[in-house]
């Protein structure tokens, strides 16, 4: 699905929520939407449509796209802790104003934290690749409280 398609989707106080919180930080509206593009560029290359479930393709996808905005977003944040704050407080807003299931958010949030931790740890180098990597030791999880117990892998559901 594309980013525009997704925005048609959300409702008017959805959209409100988004538009807030670009407004007060407007130099990182651009970063944000410019990762969101280049992650389901990357993911439909990679994975087609399967990066729309739950599965690992979407722990990926999930993981990239708070690496890329971190990554976009570090030219106008130099700090790393409020870079990572920014993202999360972004990726967080997305995943509460979407309504996903218990277990799906979570699922995303976990795996948004991925994405910001191997940014931070390697910056820009070979994220896309790295990530990959980690699809490889995916974990599939059933119940939200069996998340915690891998806090440096990738979940996903199905």
């Amino acid at each position: 699905m594309k980013i525009a398609q997704r925005l048609r989707r959300m409702s008017l106080r959805q959209l409100l929520k988004l538009t807030f919180l670009f407004l007060r930080n407007p130099l990182l509206a651009y970063p944000a939407y410019k990762a969101s593009a280049e992650t389901f560029r990357i993911c439909n290359r990679h994975f087609g449509k399967s990066h729309h479930g739950n599965g690992i393709e979407n722990a990926y996808r999930h993981a990239l796209w708070n690496a890329l905005i971190c990554k976009n977003s570090s030219k106008f944040i130099k700090n790393d802790q409020k870079l990572a704050e920014w993202t999360q407080k972004l990726t967080d807003l997305y995943e509460k104003i979407t309504k996903n299931h218990p277990l799906d958010k979570a699922m995303d949030l976990h795996n948004n934290a991925i994405g910001r931790k191997l940014y931070l740890e390697q910056k820009s180098t070979n994220l896309e690749n790295s990530l990959m990597k980690m699809t490889e030791n995916g974990v599939k999880i059933t119940k939200i409280e069996s998340i915690s117990d891998f806090p440096n892998r990738l979940v996903y559901i199905s």
